[in-house]
């Protein structure tokens, strides 16, 4: 269902990802600057963020057991491509989330990695799912990842500039 609304509507694709990516921004900074020291509200979006990801990838598709196996591509899909934008979509949200949570941009980027690639191991060893394995998916979902951790790194920045400068207003202390 959400694959053929985006077929049919796939000029709609790179604005929905651009948007995604800004809205996951602007809440990210909003938390950073609301949120107390250690709060765990950016840790819970990341999880909740995670939810969509293994329901759109693990959930039976109804389309029937797929072969099983995994297709490994040697080239990259064409840029317009919805199925490209999509997973690079796919996971943004959750690393967007994380690396803002943990300040740990590699230990997110690995994290996204290995959770791209158990999903498809799973789609690959369950055929019956009805997902199939691509070495593409894990590729554009990597590339999300990295794209998420990109953009929280620029948000921390941000966020730790105005935090500075509303310290360097304070008024002193007499």
């Amino acid at each position: 269902m959400i694959t053929d609304f985006l077929l049919d509507h796939s000029a709609l694709v790179p604005g929905t990802l651009a948007l995604v990516a800004l809205v996951c921004a602007v809440v990210g900074y909003v938390a950073l600057r609301r949120a107390r020291p250690g709060s765990p509200l950016l840790l819970v979006l990341a999880v909740v963020a995670t939810f969509p990801v293994l329901a759109l990838t693990l959930t039976p598709s109804g389309k029937g057991a797929s072969a099983g196996g995994c297709t490994v591509q040697f080239a990259l899909p064409a840029l317009g491509r919805v199925e490209l934008l999509a997973n690079v979509a796919l996971l943004l949200p959750a690393a967007v989330f994380a690396a803002l949570a943990t300040r740990r941009p590699w230990a997110v980027l690995a994290a996204g990695a290995g959770l791209s690639a158990g999903i498809e191991a799973v789609q690959a060893a369950v055929p019956a799912i009805g997902r199939a394995c691509d070495t593409n998916d894990w590729t554009m979902n990597t590339l999300g990842v990295a794209a998420g951790v990109l953009l929280a790194r620029a948000t921390l920045a941000l966020a730790d500039r105005a935090a500075a400068r509303r310290t360097d207003r304070a008024p002193s202390e007499p």
